[in-house]
């Protein structure tokens, strides 16, 4: 197994993990002092190494790939909140476990060699900048009264923003730190992940508080691997394994209704009553 795929193993666990943490600490705590419970820094903490861990599975993997592991966080989520939060298991839920890990490892193997075409197309960083600031309109325009459908639509679409721009930066090879941190500094697509991301962020927060844990699980785990899977495979050189589209086209419509099963399931409702979410590109 490569190291950018067990990169995107680790930060399918981690999300999953922090999002329990994070419920654990509450149910163990009220109000502003759920944010300064253990449980819930140590949720956070999975939530930035998850993070980290997806842009370094980002640099190589197809976003197919690693979108549809991440949105793969669910199963741990509610296998962990089984054992941890004593939530009910429902059939269908170890069903939907089963299809989805099992179609992650369909598309894992499905996923072609790295391009060595790293170009953009031209205009991409203008679109993409475009689209942030569309987004960012949108949800300052409808923070007050929009429906938790739109809010739990518009994260899914920052955290899909954060996930294409991470794809897209190529950092220098071999750069040594100080050199790194300014290329980092003066590339627009960077300063676009943390936007996407804080985006992400806020509109979550708030499609929790009106659509709901399960509905928005459900439209993220959708959004999130079908939008950057067509923009990775249409624009930035993503390919799929010669004789296996196919293949990859059912375990990935598979992955997707498994995953929305289980953005239903007790055990996931059971998380559902974080107040902050994870500040990155989940």
């Amino acid at each position: 197994m490569s190291a950018a795929l067990l990169a995107a193993v680790a930060g399918a666990l981690l999300y999953g993990s922090g999002t329990v943490l994070q419920a654990l600490a509450a149910r163990r705590a009220s109000g502003p002092g759920v944010l300064r419970h253990p449980w819930y820094v140590a949720g956070l903490g999975c939530d930035l190494l998850g993070w980290l861990a997806s842009l370094v599975a980002l640099q190589s993997l197809p976003l197919f790939t690693v979108q549809a592991l991440l949105a793969g966080s669910l199963v741990v989520t509610v296998l962990l909140a089984r054992v941890v939060l004593h939530a009910p298991l429902r059939r269908v839920d170890a069903v939907a476990v089963v299809v989805v890990v099992g179609a992650l490892v369909v598309l894992a193997g499905a996923a072609g060699p790295e391009s060595l075409v790293r170009a953009l197309p031209d205009g991409f960083t203008a679109i993409v900048l475009v689209a942030l600031g569309l987004l960012a309109a949108v949800t300052a325009a409808c923070y007050r009264h929009g429906p938790g459908w739109l809010f739990a639509l518009l994260a899914a679409l920052g955290a899909s923003g954060a996930a294409i721009c991470a794809r897209a930066v190529t950092l220098p090879a071999g750069a040594v730190s100080g050199e790194l941190v300014r290329a980092v500094a003066t590339e627009p697509l960077a300063w676009a992940v943390a936007g996407f991301g804080l985006l992400m962020t806020v509109a979550y927060a708030r499609a929790l508080e009106r659509a709901g844990v399960g509905a928005t699980a459900a439209v993220m785990a959708v959004v999130e691997v079908v939008i950057p899977a067509a923009v990775g495979l249409a624009v930035l050189h993503d390919s799929v394994r010669p004789g296996w589209p196919g293949a990859a086209l059912v375990a990935a419509a598979l992955a997707l209704a498994a995953c929305v099963a289980l953005a239903a399931s007790p055990a996931t409702t059971a998380t559902g009553h974080v107040p902050v979410v994870p500040a990155a590109a989940r």
